[in-house]
């Protein structure tokens, strides 16, 4: 999902949608999402723009359409009918619900939604993996945030196995976990579902006259379905340095949040290294991650964050 329209970064995103941001000049912010879901081997992807989508057309045209053309190996952008500036997507659910024909065309056995402007790595397989021996008919990648930022995030209460008993979409007072009160379980805006559970929601949902995943979908689903979470605490990939945070991952919705993710990655021990061959940030290498420069700087400090016990 690369709606973006990101009002909070304004005046950074007037011309340009969220997710086709740049980050340390080489990159832009989709393209994590993206070089995530690639390195798992999950490379049948649709991206769906909205806001102001030439950027991002432009940006995928040059760095991701070049991989390898087979049919289950692709990125394809999709606009909205007859939308060149603001979509008539009503939400993140509306928008996956209005394209539910290409999950037809797939097959799949399950479909992943993917929020395309944060900053992580993560390998969705063992996301995948959990989804399955968990059975469950939805997975919400869900991580540990400080409890003052928690209002910005959907936030989870689950029981020891991961199942969700509660998701309240950005709360004015958000629910700390119950071994540390300075932290909530919030959800990254990642999601795995049985295609058919997917479909069967986002209907009902059009019924009600709701259209987002977070505020309607979620909270319904949770209460007719099992619905898990999975801890991004637990995801593990290769080459990480000595240096970097562990399980780090920035919602970077606000100019604060986006500059201090730039300070992040910056310096000769960034608390998230771009130079990691083993997990590249960028498709098939077409463009090397920019030099190590500057001076390590600080910014403001994140928990490092292991599997909670929740």
């Amino acid at each position: 999902m690369a709606g973006g329209e990101g009002r909070r970064l304004r005046p950074l995103t007037v011309h340009y949608p969220k997710p086709a941001l740049p980050v340390s000049g080489a990159y832009r912010l989709i393209d994590f999402a993206l070089s995530n879901l690639y390195n798992s081997k999950v490379r049948s992807i649709y991206v769906l723009a909205q806001y102001c989508p030439e950027p991002l057309l432009r940006h995928i045209a040059h760095a991701w359409m070049r991989t390898p053309a087979r049919a289950a190996n692709f990125v394809q952008p999709l606009l909205a009918s007859g939308a060149s500036g603001l979509s008539p997507y009503k939400g993140t659910a509306d928008s996956v619900r209005q394209n539910l024909h290409l999950v037809d065309r797939l097959q799949p056995d399950i479909v992943a939604v993917f929020a395309a402007d944060h900053i992580y790595r993560m390998d969705v397989r063992q996301m995948i993996d959990f989804h399955r021996e968990r059975n469950a008919d939805a997975t919400v990648a869900a991580i540990p945030v400080p409890i003052e930022c928690a209002s910005r995030f959907g936030v989870i209460s689950a029981d020891q196995q991961g199942c969700i008993h509660g998701f309240d979409e950005k709360p004015q007072a958000p629910q700390s976990l119950p071994d540390d009160p300075d932290l909530a379980y919030a959800s990254m805006g990642n999601y795995l579902f049985r295609p058919e559970v997917l479909r069967q929601a986002l209907a009902e949902a059009a019924q009600r006259g709701e259209h987002d995943f977070g505020l309607h979908v979620l909270p319904h689903l949770i209460s007719t379905h099992r619905v898990c979470a999975y801890n991004f605490g637990a995801n593990k990939v290769p080459g990480l340095q000595p240096h970097e945070e562990r399980s780090y991952w920035r919602d970077v919705g606000t100019v604060e949040a986006y500059v201090a993710a730039q300070h992040d990655i910056a310096g000769p021990t960034p608390r998230f290294d771009l130079h990691n061959t083993s997990w590249p940030i960028h498709p098939l290498g077409l463009a090397a991650a920019p030099a190590k420069a500057g001076r390590d700087t600080a910014s403001v400090r994140w928990p490092r964050v292991s599997v909670a016990k929740i």
